[in-house]
Order: C-alpha cells, then sequence, then structure tokens
C-alpha cells in the first residue's frame, strides 16, 4: 500500500504530532541526504516531537505563572546579596525544597533583589516541569475577595491553589481588613504542606500580626509559612536607585 506525503502528514496530525508533521519534509531531506536507517529516522521524529512538546510546554508554563518579567538566577549578582552564598544558590537551584513543599521567605527592603530571586527560581521550577503562580499581594486581595462572584477570579485562583510553587509578592505592603485576613488563612491553611510558597516581604514576621489586624489569625498564618522554611534576608541599597536611569544624564550625553 502507498502512502502519499501528505496523508503521512495528516496521520501525524491525527496523532496529535502536528510540529512533527510540518517538519516532516525537512526530516525526510534529512535522511535521505545521510542515509539513515527507518529506526535513525523514527528516532529522529520522535526526538523533534519530545522536543517541541516540552517547548510547547515551558511557553504554556510561562504565560501561565504571569510572571511580571522575566529575569534568570544566572542574571542575579550575588556580590549585592553577601548574606547568601555561591554554594547556597546552588541549593536553591535544585530545588529540593520545592519537593519537599518548603517555603521560602525573603525579607528586605524594596529594591534589594527579593523580586528578581523569586522570579528567578520561579523560571527555574518551571524549566524542571513545576506548575508555578506569580501574584502580588495587592493583586490577590482582590481576587480572594471577587472569587465568589467572578468567574475570572475563580480560574486565576483555581491555577493558584494547583500550583506546585506560589510566589506572593510585596506581602504585608499594607493592612487588611477581618475578612480579608480570614480569606488570606484560608489560601495559605488550602496551600499548607501541599505546594511551596515564595514569599517576599519589606516588613518582618514580628509585624505582620498589627498588619493583620489579628494576632490569633497572624499567628495560624505564620505557625503554617514557619513550620517548614527558609528565611533569606537581603540587605544592601536599593539596586532601583543605584542603576536608575537618569532623564538629564542622557540628555547630557546626547548634546
Amino acid at each position: 500500500m502507498e502512502y502519499s506525503f501528505e496523508s503521512l502528514q495528516r496521520q501525524l496530525h491525527h496523532l496529535r504530532m502536528s510540529e512533527t508533521s510540518k517538519e516532516l519534509p525537512a526530516v525526510l531531506r534529512k535522511a535521505e541526504s545521510h542515509s539513515w536507517t527507518y529506526q535513525e529516522f523514527l528516532r529522529e521524529l520522535l526526538t523533534y516531537e519530545e522536543r517541541r512538546r516540552e517547548e510547547k510546554m515551558i511557553e504554556k508554563h510561562l504565560k501561565w505563572a504571569k510572571f511580571p518579567y522575566q529575569k534568570s538566577l544566572q542574571e542575579f549578582d550575588l556580590k549585592e546579596l553577601p548574606s547568601l552564598s555561591e554554594r547556597q544558590l546552588k541549593q536553591l537551584q535544585e530545588l529540593f525544597w520545592l519537593d519537599e513543599s518548603f517555603n521560602l521567605i525573603f525579607l528586605g527592603p524594596p529594591g534589594v533583589g527579593k523580586t528578581h530571586m523569586a522570579i528567578g527560581l520561579g523560571l527555574e521550577a518551571i524549566h524542571q516541569g513545576h506548575h508555578v503562580s506569580f501574584v502580588s499581594m495587592g493583586e490577590l486581595v482582590p481576587l480572594l475577595k471577587s472569587e465568589e462572584y467572578l468567574r475570572k477570579s475563580q480560574l486565576k485562583m483555581k491555577r493558584i491553589r494547583e500550583a506546585d510553587l506560589i510566589i506572593i509578592d510585596d506581602l504585608m505592603y499594607m493592612a487588611m481588613d477581618q475578612n480579608e485576613t480570614n480569606l488570606f488563612f484560608h489560601l495559605i491553611n488550602h496551600l499548607y504542606e501541599r505546594s511551596s510558597i515564595i514569599l517576599t516581604s519589606n516588613k518582618g514576621p514580628e509585624e505582620w500580626g498589627e498588619l493583620l489586624g489579628d494576632q490569633g489569625i497572624a499567628t495560624a498564618i505564620l505557625d503554617r509559612l514557619l513550620h517548614r522554611s527558609e528565611v533569606l534576608h537581603f540587605n544592601g541599597n536599593s539596586h532601583r536607585i543605584k542603576y536608575r536611569k537618569s532623564l538629564f544624564q542622557a540628555k547630557s550625553v546626547q548634546s
């Protein structure tokens, strides 16, 4: 039985191998020029399909993560963070803490690299096959409050709850009322020992009780967050101020 080239492509597409279907002409030409065996040809096709599926999965997970920007750990200057050694950074990159559902809490003033480090670890997790969700506290509170009646909020919260790693940025940047505190507690309670959480905050845990407005709930939240966690203190001057761009400097260079 003879098969036309187009019918082979249709079959590949039917088998949900659309990427391989598109690449088939190039692979066939390569096979002919290198006199591949059937086994070599098949291996090349399957390897290509596997690689493209992995790339598309990473693209999808990056889209779902909702990072405000993408900065890798390779771009992080450890000289700016003397409290973290190169060995410790490598340990974080290995993601053993994620496999064990440990939390990471990054504390320090604004602009010292807390969010950069969190996003870098989030990117690493995605490339290692994990689901990641990034949300700022300013976004999270309205989502929690509107989840009951807004479909969009329900979908976003579903992804957050199902993620392997949740990054909550700018925790406790402002005071919360009783309802907001209760909703936040229920989220943390749901995630407890199911997922890993990275928190960034410019306020220490000792200040959270006042901002949450309820010392009892604050204690319960802290208990769940700190039970299995590593706290990293980011010190130093703001990178944004140190590397800020000046309008007048730019104009003087041009002139």
